[in-house]
């Protein structure tokens, strides 16, 4: 039974909800305090940041994970020391390395993008990547050990001190300096606790044999430890590769608005409909990290049966909240914009609506591109990637002109959805799994029924309230009618409500009532 896969996917969903909520409070906190113009450039900030992170971490996290997940499941103790060690070192070097490169190719990146102004805020990035990377290391570490409570500790502690820092730095007169400067400190608060967990959880771990069928300890030699270098490499060479694709896919836009609309707001709005139609990432990116180490424990185990049921219940899982999730979002743009951003950025809302239909197409290839690393084949995500970055920029430069941010989210919907399709039958037919397809389609239909009665309300901050009271009430209760609503749903369901303190009861007897409905 895929219990890792629930369990670990449930701790990081609540922890991924908490830190994006998180990061809405900073974002919506930097939109009120810088205005349109501020935001604007802090917009084209991050994505930056994003890539020179991934390009600085040499996407290393997911191969620790694997492997460290793999021979952790073999009680190869020696094995799993020297990987963390060999990849502790990689990345601590490769960090300063681009630190340095970060800040000396500042200028040069704000000129060509017509954002000058931007020159300071791209400079300070070089503050970020160094603890960046290490932490993301430490991650990695803990997530091939399933420690994802760890995880989302760690990413508590960057968030309070991120947002924390950021609005006392930009209230104190910094503007967008101030913003990234707090990013900074966030990075450095969650290194020292990722420092102090590895300490506590994973040295004892590795202080003695699992078992006494575990390998004897063997000191590795200096020739194995470049052997070992090699391997995470080889891993993660298109690992890195698939994670710029990735953020070039929702992120290139924003630099091409930069490019043909200079010092214009375009690119708040447009990073306003982008940051909130990524909401169901959250949902996606918790299943991902469970079924990568799952995924690849099951391969090296030879069970494919249990691989089977991995796959089956990632995508399950995904679907059943965020189909839903996307339909409320296309109904309720307006007044979620309103509620969170505030009136200025109201323009946003067809772009919001448009790329709500893409991150679902998005969400989907999350998990198959994890179940794709897991199964040893991290380069199909990446060749599928480089083929719809393509498309998108293609799109890109054709309609943004035209069309401006509503352009832009109709080639990153289009480019979106040509990944999924291509990815989802590539990793499925690697795995030797057939999807049921008639079950997602009973989530889709339940969820444009939901849709549908939500367009009859008026586009009201108040409404939308109302929405998200009813709307799991709504979504469950048209699912169980139509025959689409499974135990393995309910059990799902109730290890979530189990997390959710005072509301568990409420949520515990919804679910009994549910279950008379609910079919194998």
């Amino acid at each position: 039974m895929s219990s890792k896969i629930a369990k670990g996917s449930i701790v990081i969903l609540i922890g991924s909800f908490l830190y994006r909520i998180g990061g809405y409070i900073y974002k919506v906190a930097m939109a009120n305090l810088l205005g349109p113009a501020g935001y604007s450039i802090l917009s084209i900030t991050w994505p930056l940041q994003g890539f020179f992170i991934i390009i600085a971490g040499a996407g290393l996290p997911p191969a620790i994970a694997k492997h460290v997940s793999e021979y952790h499941a073999q009680n190869d103790t020696e094995m799993v020391k020297s990987i963390i060690s060999v990849a502790m070192t990689m990345m601590t070097g490769f960090g300063l390395i681009f630190s340095v490169i970060i800040f000396f190719l500042a200028h040069p990146i704000a000129v060509a993008l017509n954002n000058p102004e931007a020159t300071l805020p791209f400079q300070l990035i070089a503050l970020i990547t160094p603890f960046s990377v290490i932490v993301g290391a430490m991650r990695g570490t803990f997530q091939g050990f399933y420690q994802m409570t760890n995880i989302l500790i760690t990413r508590a502690v960057e968030l309070i001190f991120m947002v924390g820092a950021a609005i006392l730095l930009v209230w104190a007169g910094l503007y967008v300096a101030g913003a990234v400067i707090g990013t900074a400190i966030g990075f450095m608060a969650a290194l020292g606790a990722a420092v102090y967990l590895f300490q506590r959880d994973i040295r004892t771990k590795l202080s003695k044999p699992r078992n006494l069928l575990s390998r004897a300890s063997t000191k590795l030699e200096f020739s194995d430890q470049l052997g070992i270098a090699k391997m995470l490499i080889i891993f993660s060479i298109p690992v890195v590769i698939t994670g710029l694709a990735e953020l070039a896919l929702y992120d290139m836009a924003t630099f091409v608005i930069a490019y043909y609309y200079p010092g214009s707001n375009l690119m708040g709005y447009f990073n306003v409909s982008s940051t909130i139609a990524r909401l169901p990432l959250i949902i996606s990116m918790a299943v991902a990290t469970s079924v990568l180490p799952a995924t690849a424990e099951a391969m090296s185990l030879r069970d494919h049966v249990l691989l089977k049921t991995y796959i089956r219940q990632s995508y399950r899982y995904v679907s059943f909240v965020v189909v839903p999730l996307c339909v409320g979002t296309v109904v309720f743009a307006n007044p979620i914009i309103k509620l969170l951003f505030g009136q200025d950025f109201l323009p946003g809302v067809a772009a919001l609506q448009i790329l709500a239909a893409g991150m679902l197409f998005f969400t989907l290839y999350t998990i198959s591109s994890s179940i794709s690393q897991g199964l040893g084949k991290p380069r199909l995500p990446m060749y599928v990637l480089v083929a719809g970055i393509t498309v998108d920029l293609i799109l890109s430069l054709a309609l943004i002109p035209p069309y401006g941010i509503n352009g832009a989210a109709v080639a990153t919907t289009i480019a979106s959805l040509s990944i999924m399709v291509t990815l989802m039958w590539s990793t499925l037919k690697l795995a030797n799994v057939k999807l049921p397809l008639g079950e997602y389609g009973k989530i889709l239909l339940a969820s444009l029924i939901m849709g549908a009665v939500f367009m009859l309300f008026p586009p009201t901050v108040l409404f939308l309230f109302i929405g998200i009271v009813v709307s799991p009430f709504l979504y469950l209760g048209v699912l169980a009618i139509i025959g689409g609503l499974k135990l393995e749903d309910l059990k799902l369901l109730y290890k979530v409500a189990n997390k959710l303190g005072p509301l568990s009861g409420t949520i515990h007897r919804m679910v009994d009532i549910l279950s008379r409905y609910a079919v194998e």
